[in-house]
């Protein structure tokens, strides 16, 4: 088990590197899929190779709640039992203490949280996400933290920074009784450098195999995502992987990754195709518009997805119209190949030393 990490170029802070994980190598700058409940929503392990998909993102916490662990136990593990032989990294469950608010109680040990499924309360520890990311098998497994709410106070910013750095040691402490695992560890802070940086300089301080910037892209402004980024990544060791939590938009993406970061996940690409929305290289597209009535285009002429390769703008217009699950499935397809181009396009712009370029033209048609 474990990971090792190569760093092979720079153009500027944009990083091309290599990740090593236990079900395969994954070359970044990557986006991950999202599967939350063991699975890409309408996206089959096939249609994820086939769209070349290097790494996808479970919840360790929905995991936990359906099937359950028995289940997992059961196959040996989340690889068997979803088909999937590429790498998993799973959420530790930090993000539903942020987002599961309702009936949520923190204290120093843990958190009380109500599942959305039946509204019973689960008390979630960092040893118990551990085991939790254990029996499900991840590549790479996430410290437990608690992400802060946009616009807390300084004083309840600081809180759950100390308890994310409280939790983090005992994350890895419990993960290395059992298991190799790669672990990363989570900075938290808010939107505060000071907190950023004390964040930075307590969880860089423990062995873990990377690093993950959370608590942005949560509803903020656009400015202090990138400002706090800006200010993180920086504080990050050069020689292990930077995971920026929560990053879906092409325009992030290549600004993340001029702020040196290596993996990004989202469920944005997915979610907006189930509503009829398509990225393309010329920007996004609602295949819903009357406009598209009689088109006989691909939704984009560069892109070479088993969509656009197949089927015109009327025909999925036509389904979306008819409310035809398969318009969904298409257009999902379509903007996780995007996803999949766009990282590619910029590894080899790293390569190249054309990385400033490839992003002056990504921004023209995503600001």
């Amino acid at each position: 088990m474990g990971l090792k990490f190569e760093l092979l170029k720079k153009d500027g802070k944009a990083r091309r590197g290599r990740i090593f994980l236990p079900h395969g190598v994954v070359e970044t700058p990557t986006f991950m899929p999202v599967g939350t409940n063991a699975n890409v929503k309408l996206m089959t392990p096939r249609l994820l190779n086939e769209i070349k998909a290097q790494i996808i993102l479970s919840n360790a916490f929905h995991v936990y709640l359906k099937p359950g662990l028995d289940i997992i136990r059961h196959h040996s593990g989340v690889h068997n039992f979803i088909g999937w032989d590429k790498p998993i990294l799973t959420d530790s469950g930090g993000f539903q203490v942020f987002s599961l608010r309702k009936g949520r109680k923190v204290t120093e040990d843990g958190v009380v949280i109500r599942s959305p499924l039946d509204g019973s309360k689960h008390f979630i520890t960092p040893e118990l996400s551990m085991e939790i990311q254990y029996t499900i098998g991840s590549d790479i497994v996430m410290a437990f933290d608690y992400c802060a709410e946009p616009g807390v106070s300084h004083e309840e910013a600081e809180r759950a920074l100390e308890l994310t750095t409280k939790w983090a040691k005992r994350s890895l402490k419990k993960l290395r009784e059992f298991s190799d695992q790669a672990i990363f560890g989570i900075v938290q802070g808010a939107f505060f450098y000071d907190l950023r940086e004390r964040s930075a300089f307590e969880i860089t301080a423990m062995d873990f195999d990377g690093f993950a910037i959370g608590g942005l892209s949560v509803g903020e402004e656009y400015d202090i995502t990138m400002a706090m980024t800006e200010f993180t990544a920086p504080l990050l060791p050069e020689n292990k992987p930077r995971y920026f939590m929560g990053a879906g938009s092409p325009k992030i993406i290549v600004d993340l990754v001029a702020n040196g970061i290596d993996i990004f996940d989202s469920v944005l690409p997915t979610r907006v195709a189930r509503h009829g929305q398509a990225l393309t290289w010329k920007g996004k597209i609602n295949i819903r518009a009357a406009k598209y009535k009689f088109s006989r285009e691909p939704i984009d002429y560069n892109c070479q997805c088993y969509t656009c390769s197949s089927f015109t703008r009327s025909y999925i217009r036509h389904l979306f119209d008819r409310k035809e699950i398969l318009g969904q499935i298409l257009l999902t397809i379509h903007n996780l190949h995007f996803m999949m181009e766009l990282s590619a396009k910029i590894r080899d712009a790293i390569e190249n030393n054309t990385f400033s370029e490839l992003r002056k033209e990504v921004l023209t048609y995503y600001d």
